[in-house]
């Protein structure tokens, strides 16, 4: 059963805007001058259910002034929490589009973030983690490096790490051959790194 070490729900420091975000706990990746290792325990924390499920994404969903949510750890997409955080933005995507629907007024789409130590080539190599891609609009990916680490750096810990629009990969998905798709985009992976001054436009 996974566990989740907090829920914020007024949230500026993870993503543009104001964000109701979810740290899971476990990860084994051991980054060293990690800033939250104290969630490399997977025992850490509260026992993840659907009415907390349900709890942190209907307010992101309704209240105007959310942007979206932001999903972090520990590593969320480690088997352990894998299921839970597909889940999370599955559910939250097809709630958000329930509400659209029934609004006069169309509202904007919401954003999903997500930080995880794998990268994405990584993730081209995995079928069950690469799902996470059908829900997320930015992936930070890449494991902390101590010695990369740049205070200036805008959400995220060190340089090696990239904010990657994965809005912009799944427009590509639609015009590539699926046997071909893997191998274009490893090669194009420039393309989908978001600039620092085009950050905030993900809100």
């Amino acid at each position: 059963m996974a566990k989740y070490a907090k829920i914020n729900k007024t949230d500026v420091a993870n993503g543009p805007g104001v964000r109701h975000s979810i740290f899971f706990s476990g990860c084994e990746f051991a980054c060293k001058g990690c800033f939250n290792h104290e969630l490399w325990d997977f025992k850490h924390g509260e026992v993840l259910d659907w009415k907390t499920i349900w709890d942190f994404i209907t307010p992101a969903i309704i209240d105007k002034n959310i942007s979206g949510i932001s999903i972090l750890g520990g590593e969320p997409l480690h088997p352990k929490n894998l299921n839970w955080t597909i889940d999370i933005c599955a559910t939250f995507r097809r709630y958000e589009n329930v509400v659209r629907s029934e609004t006069t007024n169309c509202r904007k789409r919401k954003t999903i973030w997500l930080w995880t130590g794998f990268t994405l080539e990584e993730l081209l190599n995995d079928e069950e983690k690469l799902k996470i891609l059908n829900y997320i609009d930015v992936l930070v990916d890449g494991r902390y490096i101590e010695e990369l680490n740049d205070p200036n750096l805008k959400y995220k810990g060190s340089s090696n790490q990239r904010l990657l629009d994965v809005r912009k990969l799944r427009r590509w998905s639609r015009y590539i051959n699926p046997m071909l798709f893997k191998f274009i985009i490893r090669n194009n992976m420039k393309r989908f790194i978001i600039p620092d001054d085009k950050i905030d436009d993900y809100q």
